[in-house]
């Protein structure tokens, strides 16, 4: 058994005091955000990854070192990694998620679902055949959570194995939105995957993957009581 602890936050759990626990390369971030809500998200993705790795390793936030080195360009902006832990972070509309394991990769997305959004087009550069012929049996109000469910799953699984936005997500091929969530096929993937949809709110869709081929247990955590905590 693989378990998996995912710390939840949400906008209204922000404190500005938190910044003191950041590097230069986040508090640049952080500055070049242009909207309020962004500066939340980003300042909270920190500050759960900070205090969860620093309640594991017994140091103080500020001491943890992580690595956001951009495997293209070199630039601060990558994937956060640290020695001691997998992570990985996702945040849309009011929620910010972290999920932690000690040793096995992981992958993690969360998306407020737009019931606005055009799913229809968004299939044709995102879904396989298979899965854009699934999609157009839903009625078109359901369309919308049904795309959102097939996106977090596929982002949750190329976030995990690092290929990221490099993967085509056409040929990462996922359950369909009413079966459990599994990783279907990946032509040129041979790993181990576990995949597993997460309750994120009636308005949010949400995946977590795992590179195991053992099953899953999930430790949802509120991480509002950790981020209240003053040094």
């Amino acid at each position: 058994m693989t378990a998996v602890e995912v710390w939840w936050a949400k906008i209204s759990d922000v404190r500005w005091e938190l910044v003191a626990e950041l590097d230069a390369a986040e508090r640049g971030r952080l500055a070049a955000y242009a909207r309020q809500e962004d500066k939340d998200r980003f300042l909270l993705g920190c500050a759960v990854t900070r205090r969860v790795l620093g309640m594991h390793l017994m140091i103080p936030p500020a001491d943890v070192r992580l690595d956001r080195t951009c495997d293209d360009c070199g630039r601060p902006h990558g994937k956060v990694r640290t020695h001691e832990m997998e992570l990985s972070v996702s945040h849309s509309g009011d929620l910010i998620a972290v999920a932690f394991h000690p040793s096995t990769p992981v992958g993690l997305d969360v998306e407020k679902v737009d019931p606005g959004i055009d799913a229809d087009s968004l299939a044709t550069v995102s879904l396989a055949e298979v899965e854009a012929k699934e999609l157009a049996k839903y009625e078109p109000a359901d369309r919308a959570r049904a795309f959102t469910t097939y996106w977090t799953r596929k982002e949750a699984v190329v976030k995990a194995t690092g290929d990221g936005m490099r993967a085509d997500l056409r040929r990462v091929v996922v359950s369909s939105p009413e079966q459990p969530a599994a990783l279907l096929r990946w032509p040129g993937y041979a790993g181990r995957v576990r995949l597993v949809d997460l309750e994120a709110g009636s308005d949010y869709a949400a995946a977590l993957a795992v590179l195991t081929g053992d099953p899953v247990t999930v430790h949802s955590i509120d991480a509002a009581p950790l981020l209240k905590q003053t040094a």
